[in-house]
């Protein structure tokens, strides 16, 4: 049967070649037209591909806003580019400064307050201002003029006899940092001798990274066996030796009020004390029971003070007060009224500057009174 089928086919052919040859070039024709349309998109999609992986740059709008300004078209890369934004305000890095500046003093100031604006610690701000502030933030007034150092360090005059070597040494700094900071206006090329540079006589110049002792206003120890050279401190010394109570080791608030309003213990500053609250005419009461070394005035700011000798190396001073209760020699007792806050000195409201000194050296009391 497949033979008989395969004979007929082949029959067929023969009878009908021109339908025959007619219908392969037909066939060859549409193969080789298929093959150049696959060709042809292949190395269309080629180029197509590589242009979308090349940046190109298009016009993009971006609204900003530059006070008012009207609304601008930038050009930014595409997506796959490199973006940069429009920065419509330019921040400048700061200059560092090299001169003094002159600062009023305002209402609400504080020595820290006035270092925190121009980034110094506290102790350049009294450093600076010797005879303006005498090493005591409570000299602070509204109105001062005050010397703003550019840097951290002491504000120092010259004198014509002056040794920069010794100077240097004083403040803990090297000659050279006098003689290289541009604010001191120093000429080097002038100098012959660098112990004696051509500083004029009366001169400021700024010792940046200077450091100083601060001077103490309110003195060292008063010993009971010797009160009399307190005499330095204002006409409340006592003058005859004296003994009598002695402490229990213990202490007990000064006043009712159990917080502080105005200074806290603050080294930096010198304030070696805390100033606690109150009102006018409030109780101030000993903190631990010893003998009267000092009552009366005090030449340096503090007003009316009492200092206790407790015998056991501690001593503790009461100042400002309005009324002094207990005198010279006198045994007070822990609790005992000795006297009543005050604004007397150099205060500007009444409260009580309490300093708690142990062997010579200012503590702070917060260590040592029981918690509010």
């Amino acid at each position: 049967m497949l033979i008989r089928l395969l004979k007929q086919f082949f029959q067929t052919i023969l009878r009908n070649k021109g339908q025959v040859l007619s219908i392969s070039i037909t066939l060859l024709a549409s193969i080789l037209v298929i093959g150049f349309t696959w060709w042809y998109r292949s190395r269309l999609s080629l180029s197509v591909v590589a242009a979308e992986t090349s940046p190109t740059l298009s016009a993009v709008t971006a609204p900003v806003s530059l006070d008012g300004l009207a609304t601008m078209t930038i050009a930014t890369p595409a997506a796959n580019g490199i973006a940069r934004q429009a920065q419509p305000h330019t921040v400048l890095p700061a200059r560092p400064r090299f001169e003094i500046t002159q600062y009023v003093v305002q209402a609400g100031d504080t020595v820290f307050g006035i270092a925190q604006k121009f980034d110094l610690n506290p102790q350049t701000i009294l450093w600076g201002n010797y005879y303006t502030l005498i090493d005591d933030p409570h000299q602070l007034r509204p109105g001062q003029t005050l010397n703003i150092l550019p840097v951290d360090g002491v504000y120092y005059q010259w004198h014509a006899l002056d040794n920069l070597n010794k100077v240097a040494s004083f403040f803990g700094v090297k000659p050279e940092d006098i003689l290289d900071f541009p604010g001191n206006h120093i000429d080097k090329n002038a100098i012959t001798d660098i112990a004696h540079p051509p500083i004029k006589d009366g001169a400021w110049i700024i010792v940046p990274g200077g450091v100083r002792e601060m001077i103490s206003w309110s003195g060292g120890a008063i010993s009971r066996t010797n009160p009399a050279a307190a005499k330095i401190f204002g006409p409340g010394f006592c003058g005859q030796v004296m003994t009598g109570a002695v402490g229990t080791g213990s202490f007990i608030w000064p006043t009712i009020e159990h917080w502080v309003s105005g200074f806290d213990f603050e080294p930096a500053i010198n304030h070696m004390a805390i100033d606690i609250a109150g009102q006018l005419g409030n109780a101030i009461y000993a903190a631990d029971s010893g003998v009267v070394v000092y009552s009366g005035w005090n030449n340096y700011g503090y007003g009316n003070v009492i200092v206790i000798d407790h015998g056991n190396g501690w001593q503790t001073l009461y100042a400002h007060q309005s009324q002094l209760r207990a005198g010279c020699g006198q045994s007070v007792y822990k609790g005992d009224v000795i006297g009543n806050v005050g604004s007397t000195g150099n205060s500007s409201g009444p409260h009580l500057h309490f300093e708690m000194i142990l062997n010579g050296a200012r503590q702070n009391p917060h260590q040592f009174l029981p918690p509010p």
